[in-house]
């Protein structure tokens, strides 16, 4: 019997996941890279993107090609690959919160209902695709955009609401609410 020709044992495109449309993508950045070669130039770029449900889950992925919208791409399926949960209170955090990553410090700052996000580049861009609309920000150290966006993300995870505590120190949940 012949071996079957065509898609050699590879998954059909069918079979794949579908996208998920509910997703919100923020692009962070792009940056432009020039390689001299004898003819001239020789661009490449690099997109840095957050991806969010503006319902606790966020990632960012960073890729790199030779046209922007090839490296928005492979960005965005870096970005649904490492995708994580976070803990989000009503429309703010349930605490204040410090990340570092790299030269990147990012402090956080739960706000009142109707504050908005006070919060400029990369941090701004996390906050709004978790899904958070109350929130005080302040970026220290490092303006690199890839060490903001992940000391954001550093400092996001830390987050713990109440009954995960309670939980962590043992008490059942249905204890944890009258407690």
């Amino acid at each position: 019997m012949a071996a079957p020709q065509g898609n050699r044992g590879r998954r059909q495109r069918e079979d794949r996941p579908k996208e998920h449309s509910d997703l919100v993508e923020k692009v962070v950045f792009i940056n432009r890279c020039a390689k001299v070669v004898k003819g001239g130039r020789r661009f490449s770029f690099s997109a840095l993107i957050v991806t969010g449900d503006k319902a606790g889950k966020v990632g960012c992925g960073f890729g790199k090609a030779n046209e922007v919208s090839e490296a928005i791409r492979k960005a965005s399926e870096a970005a649904k690959k490492a995708m994580v949960h976070i803990a989000v209170v009503k429309s703010t955090i349930p605490h204040e919160a410090y990340g570092e990553f790299g030269g990147g410090k990012v402090f956080l700052k739960p706000a009142s209902p109707g504050t908005g996000v006070i919060a400029g580049g990369g941090v701004r861009a996390v906050l709004e695709a978790v899904g958070i609309r109350d929130v005080l920000a302040k970026s220290m150290g490092s303006s690199n955009h890839a060490n903001v966006v992940k000391a954001t993300l550093t400092a996001l995870q830390q987050l713990r609401t109440r009954q995960d505590r309670l939980v962590e120190r043992g008490f059942t949940p249905a204890a944890a609410v009258h407690a």
